[in-house]
């Protein structure tokens, strides 16, 4: 697959700064340089005013203005023409005829009093020039013209090698910035790269692959460490598959064995009425156990199904209660146990499914009783707690090992597995009651002391969530 890598906006951003940058630094340049231009001609015509205007006499004075100083310059050359009211000549700056057209440079400042103008020197070189009317003598009697033209050829050139690196520098930005912008896009891109390659091992058999987020950025190693957590998840709920997968294939053979050695044993030679019916009666006890494991599994997955709707009505906490106890009652008193239900104050009515909360609480009283020693209590009690009902089942049986507490509810767990195979249990009571629950909005959690009891408690809301 062809990778695209674009640049970012952040490189565009400053390759575009580079740009305004640049070109305003030059624009600041060539404008001080002609400034600095204008200043020098406006300098010279004030002293040139100056002098004819305070000592028009000074011959050696004006001289020096015009014809030396000029000389004296090595690098930016000026040259100078006085002329009088007749447009004679009276001084001029030597060699000022060889460098530019003087009949031009009358022709283009007439009529521009003090105001300069660019004008191409006899050998192409780049001039400034002005011209400027002055009175002479302080009882002013004529007025001479004084005509000033400067060589700018190093401002020009200064100019042109700032724009040969200005286009220098913009060619090396534009083939520097987008290389750098590729080195960033791929050191940015290959967190993302190896979070894909991750993903890309991962399989139902290898969940066990983690992303190392060291040296990511912040943002990238929050993905990465969350990418983690759906795996940690992954993982734990495919393990948990994988042990109730086994599970359910070790409960469902062995009653299968059961009915298929039992059926070979009465088919392996004749048998009496009464022995071949002591084979049916206990197949079908292992058929009826079959069916209520399946029967369980069937619930549990209904329970787990989003598309799962609950038949609630208000219903009385205390009248369900006493019917548990009812059912139950005789039971626990040939188990010797006593059974007893604390009524409440007030009535306690929820909108809960009639059908599922029987199942629900009678999953744990069963247990109880099946777990309390003769001479026992179960109690029953249930409590209004902030618009949350309450529903405590407890007794004083053996209790429950600390370790075993966090799975109690996970399916096919069983505290002392050979007491449930005397029992028959499946392992899947509490799971059940802990679906209900989760199908009400509420929960169930499990409070203990080893061999002093257990108290279950069921919460949910009065009211359904709309």
């Amino acid at each position: 697959m062809r990778r695209i890598y674009r640049m970012s906006p952040g490189c565009n951003n400053g390759r575009y700064a580079i740009r305004w940058i640049t070109a305003s630094l030059y624009i600041v340049l060539r404008t001080e340089l002609d400034r600095s231009t204008e200043l020098f001609l406006a300098d010279k015509l004030h002293v040139l005013r100056t002098m004819l205007r305070e000592r028009p006499d000074d011959e050696d004075g004006l001289r020096e203005e015009i014809e030396l100083e000029s000389e004296a310059r090595r690098y930016q050359q000026f040259y100078i023409r006085l002329l009088d009211e007749h447009g004679v000549p009276i001084m001029t700056t030597p060699g000022m005829d060889e460098q530019l057209d003087l009949a031009e440079l009358a022709s283009r400042t007439r009529g521009r009093s003090e105001r300069s103008i660019a004008m191409a020197g006899r050998h192409g070189q780049p001039l400034r020039v002005t011209s400027a009317t002055v009175t002479v003598g302080t009882l002013p009697t004529h007025s001479d013209t004084v005509q000033i033209a400067i060589d700018v050829s190093q401002e020009v050139e200064l100019l042109a090698r700032y724009r040969m690196w200005f286009w220098g520098i913009l060619l090396a930005t534009s083939i520097l910035f987008p290389l750098v912008g590729y080195r960033i896009a791929r050191h940015g891109i290959r967190p993302v790269e190896e979070i894909a390659a991750t993903a890309r091992r991962i399989t139902s058999t290898n969940l066990r692959e983690r992303i190392g987020s060291e040296g990511y950025p912040s943002e990238l190693a929050s993905l990465a460490g969350t990418f983690n957590e759906m795996l940690e998840r992954l993982e734990e709920s495919f393990e948990r598959i994988s042990r109730f997968t086994a599970d359910i294939a070790h409960d469902l053979r062995t009653p299968v064995n059961n009915i298929r050695g039992e059926a070979e044993v009465a088919l392996a030679r004749a048998r009496t009425v009464d022995e071949y019916r002591d084979v049916l009666e206990s197949s079908l006890e292992e058929a009826v156990r079959l069916s209520e494991l399946i029967g369980d599994l069937l619930f549990l997955a209904r329970a787990e199904s989003p598309l799962t709707e609950l038949h609630r009505e208000n219903m009385n906490i205390s009248e369900l209660l006493t019917t548990v106890r009812d059912y139950y009652e005789a039971s626990a008193t040939d188990a010797g146990i006593s059974f007893v239900v604390k009524e409440w104050a007030h009535p306690l009515n929820a909108e809960l499914d009639r059908s599922l909360m029987l199942r629900a609480v009678s999953n744990l009283v069963s247990n109880a009783i099946a777990h309390t020693l003769p001479g026992g209590t179960v109690t029953l009690a249930a409590t209004n707690e902030d618009a949350v009902i309450r529903i405590e089942i407890s007794d004083t049986g053996v209790g429950i090992p600390a370790e075993a507490i966090p799975s109690v509810f996970d399916r096919f767990f069983r505290v002392d597995p050979s007491r449930s195979k005397i029992s028959g249990s499946t392992g899947l009571g509490l799971a059940i009651v802990q679906s209900i629950l989760a199908l009400h909005g509420g929960s169930a959690e499990i409070t203990n002391q080893l061999g002093h009891g257990t108290r279950v408690t069921l919460r949910m809301p009065v009211l359904a969530m709309r």
